[in-house]
């Protein structure tokens, strides 16, 4: 018995533990968030034109696309082990980089700098399916708000590596990939220690035990936004300001340990209360226990003997069925990667996240050249309302979509149906370029790429089940690499160029609002479909949401029934 309650301290407080530094992980993860913070410095350097960087960052992107490698690894390696692959794919990739910008070697030729982007890219993709796959099998009855807090922290991992830096270095790009290399690297040695599979929640207590905890995440990560948010506003920052806003950042972030702390304290002392009162109930009660047993003894034998003529017609039933749901499994049970590919479903939402997701990194991977060419020299402020923001729609979103499951039975596509066609007016509004309209924008862009990011995780899980949820969500992340090239390599490149003069020196420049008008409005096109789609597959799903939500529903009244 003293094993037994041991082993159930050390696994609540180590699962909490483990998502705690799942969500460090996270917070460094985002590096392929940030190619605008040096991508000037890269283009002025290897003299690229504009067609050219882009591609450079769709390399960068392209890296995600043998993330199939990890979602193949996630079914056959432990989490350890996928952590330091990506570490170490990423301390090699932005490594290389930082040598090139620093100017410690000569700029390398062009596809071997496409390589070593590709390299860092392909890095968070070991990072994020380590993370994801293991804390959603963790928390497999709260997926939205795993979803959310994890992708969240992404989001703001723009925010902190680019606060930091113009905190510590003052914006210098070298000094930037050095800590895109090192920092992310150091961190996973220390997810690889703590982060592992434990049971899920099995009971409606530890389910609402797990909700009040991810509460607190919510109300931390929230801080660390607005903290992040509030110090970018601050207007050229003395050197003891900026020294003290990096101390409390790294508070902030540590501040999750509480968790972990509190959980060990909580089930330690239940678990004392729980062996006493044992303890108690043997001594007071040995008498009876015994009685009782013989008398179970004796009439076990009869039962055993009826219930099994009862039971094994059903026994041959269940096989029967178990065995017809393994040949054609539908849509909310486990499916394999081909599976789960011959469906229609999978498709509508492989493409309406390509019409978010992929819109979305055009913005991102362009914002430097999109702010130059709107008159702001300085476009820092827009890569952070877009991270900031970015966090708060999958933060948001996660859980509202968690809530309104159980709830209603509110299908969780339909909320990304919402973001798609918010993020078409975004895109209205920076194409008519107003004053401020950037500031606006970037703001709705950061939302709803948030909200398609978090959102169609455990939609995805849903919808095909958990047993090859990996593999299928680095399919899904495929996008990120087609959209890029699609959006951003091929139409935002061709267009700014089609646009743009040659500038003393090689490559060119564009100003003005015509350089991207065109470009936001096809984007915004795109965002309608992609609504479209959601729609579609918000009504296709409906039965299977409200299955769900049937079922968490009994589970409650089962418990309730079970307290009275």
């Amino acid at each position: 018995m003293g094993f037994h309650q041991t082993s159930s301290i050390s696994f609540s407080a180590t699962k909490w533990l483990g998502f705690v530094t799942a969500v460090w992980v996270q917070a460094i993860s985002g590096n392929n968030y940030t190619f605008s913070n040096y991508s000037d410095a890269l283009k002025s350097l290897m003299n690229l034109t504009q067609l050219e960087l882009n591609n450079l960052s769709v390399a960068k992107d392209v890296g995600k696309a043998f993330g199939l490698l990890a979602g193949l690894a996630s079914d056959r390696l432990p989490t350890p082990v996928i952590l330091l692959i990506g570490s170490i794919e990423g301390l090699i990739g932005y490594g290389t980089q930082w040598l090139v910008v620093s100017g410690r070697i000569q700029p390398l030729p062009y596809w071997q700098m496409c390589i070593f982007l590709c390299l860092g890219g392909n890095s968070t993709t070991w990072m994020n399916t380590a993370v994801l796959v293991t804390c959603i099998r963790n928390f497999r009855r709260n997926r939205g708000p795993v979803s959310g807090i994890l992708k969240g922290y992404v989001g703001l991992s723009t925010a902190i590596f680019t606060d930091l830096c113009a905190a510590l270095f003052a914006d210098d790009p070298a000094k930037f990939l050095i800590m895109l290399s090192v920092i992310p690297f150091a961190v996973c040695l220390t997810a690889i220690v703590f982060l592992r599979e434990t049971p899920p929640a099995a009971t409606i207590e530890e389910e609402k035990e797990e909700s009040k905890y991810f509460n607190i995440f919510n109300a931390v990560a929230v801080i660390v936004a607005v903290y992040l948010m509030a110090y970018g506003f601050i207007p050229n920052p003395s050197h003891a300001i900026s020294l003290a806003f990096s101390v409390i950042l790294l508070v902030l972030l540590a501040s999750p340990l509480a968790a972990p702390v509190h959980a060990f304290i909580k089930s330690w002392t239940l678990n004392r209360f729980k062996n006493q009162a044992d303890v108690e109930r043997q001594i007071q009660e040995p008498l009876l226990i015994e009685k009782k047993t013989q008398e179970e003894i004796q009439e076990k034998p009869a039962e055993e003997s009826a219930s099994a003529v009862v039971e094994q017609p059903h026994a041959l039933e269940e096989e029967k069925a178990a065995v017809e749901v393994k040949r054609r499994p539908v849509i909310g049970e486990d499916h394999t990667l081909f599976e789960a590919m011959w469906t229609v479903d999978f498709w509508i939402l492989f493409l309406s996240f390509l019409c978010g997701v992929g819109t979305g990194l055009a913005v991102m991977n362009n914002m430097g050249q999109i702010g130059l060419a709107l008159g702001y020299a300085d476009v820092s402020l827009f890569i952070s309302l877009t991270s900031i923001w970015g966090f708060f729609g999958r933060i948001v979103s996660g859980s509202v979509s968690e809530y309104y499951i159980k709830k209603a039975g509110i299908p969780r596509p339909l909320w990304n149906a919402a973001s798609q066609i918010l993020m078409a007016v975004g895109y209205i509004l920076m194409a008519v370029a107003l004053p401020g309209s950037l500031y606006v924008g970037s703001i709705v862009v950061g939302i709803c790429y948030g909200v398609r990011l978090a959102v169609s995780v455990p939609t995805a899980s849903e919808l095909f089940g958990l047993k090859y949820f990996g593999l299928i969500y680095n399919i899904l992340i495929l996008n990120l690499p087609l959209g890029s090239f699609l959006f951003s390599g091929l139409l935002a490149g061709f267009l700014y160029d089609a646009e743009a003069t040659p500038a003393p020196g090689g490559g060119n420049t564009c100003v003005g609002a015509h350089c991207y008008r065109l470009v936001f409005i096809i984007m915004a096109i795109a965002c309608v479909i992609g609504f479209g789609l959601d729609v579609l597959l918000g009504i296709r799903t409906k039965k299977i949401y409200n299955r769900i939500y049937m079922s968490r529903r009994s589970k409650k009244l089962a418990a309730a029934s079970n307290l009275q």
